[in-house]
């Protein structure tokens, strides 16, 4: 079964940019391309890629060798199986796209789709090519449209022994400590309403910016708290929980 669909981009980025300037100037900062032992410019058409195999050893790639085997652009998206969704890991999305028909008339065969793998809970593999890199891509059913997901390869996935400075260790926690826990966690049980959660470092660039254009002050945020002891732990997850229980007879959002 063939469906045409257009694809839509499913976020957007609200970083907030910023040009480089020599400080009491209002002269812009400008890279350019140098070479280190000359010290001259080098223009685009000169330039090639370097990829290091050994310690200052270097295979040079020219910019048609890459054109001859970059992947075309993908004309179909192609499922090679049906998974459930429960199976992949959050790890490995990356970034999520719309899916919609191409015209009104492909519709039923889309919402065919869509409803069959609602149903299923399941999610369709693909490979897909997207401005000339190879993407894997779970394909799945949102609020009635189909939304397709990029995935970080296997291996591209790196699991914490492979980061971690420090990794933890000693007895798993347990009894009354756990009970605790347990019950601070618990106690800050909520729905899941992405709405109310909101860019707050952002917002307050966008601050700056505003109070510096008035000639305005910058408020200073305040200091992180510092980390819980070993020792205070119970007595800190004692208040933690008590604190909440009150936020919550409160009818306030637990921070």
């Amino acid at each position: 079964m063939t469906i045409p669909v257009e694809l839509y981009s499913a976020t957007e980025d609200h970083t907030v940019h910023f040009n480089q300037f020599q400080r009491g100037t209002s002269d812009r900062i400008r890279y350019k391309r140098v070479n280190e032992r000359t010290g001259r410019e080098v223009p685009y058409d000169k330039i090639v890629k370097g990829h290091e195999v050994d310690n200052g050893e270097y295979v040079i790639v020219e910019p048609e060798e890459l054109d001859e085997i970059a992947p075309g652009r993908s004309r179909t998206l192609d499922i090679e199986a049906f998974v459930d969704i429960g199976e992949i890991d959050p790890v490995h999305f990356q970034k999520t796209y719309w899916l919609g028909p191409r015209k009104p008339e492909f519709s039923r065969p889309y919402l065919l789709l869509a409803q069959a793998m609602k149903k299923t809970n399941r999610a369709g593999i693909a490979l897909f090519v997207m401005r000339g890199k190879q993407y894997l891509t779970a394909l799945t059913e949102d609020k009635g449209v189909l939304a397709v997901h990029t995935l970080f390869f296997a291996d591209e996935i790196r699991t914490p022994q492979d980061v971690l400075d420090v990794t933890p260790e000693g007895r798993a926690p347990r009894g009354k400590e756990l009970d605790m826990a347990v019950s601070l966690v618990e106690s800050m049980a909520d729905d899941w309403r992405p709405k109310d959660y909101r860019d707050t470092y952002t917002e307050r660039v966008n601050e700056l910016i505003k109070a510096k254009q008035k000639g305005g002050e910058v408020k200073v945020e305040e200091e992180p708290a510092e980390a819980t002891g070993v020792v205070d732990l119970m007595e800190a997850l004692q208040r933690s929980v008590e604190a909440s229980k009150k936020k919550r007879g409160k009818g306030k959002k637990v921070s």
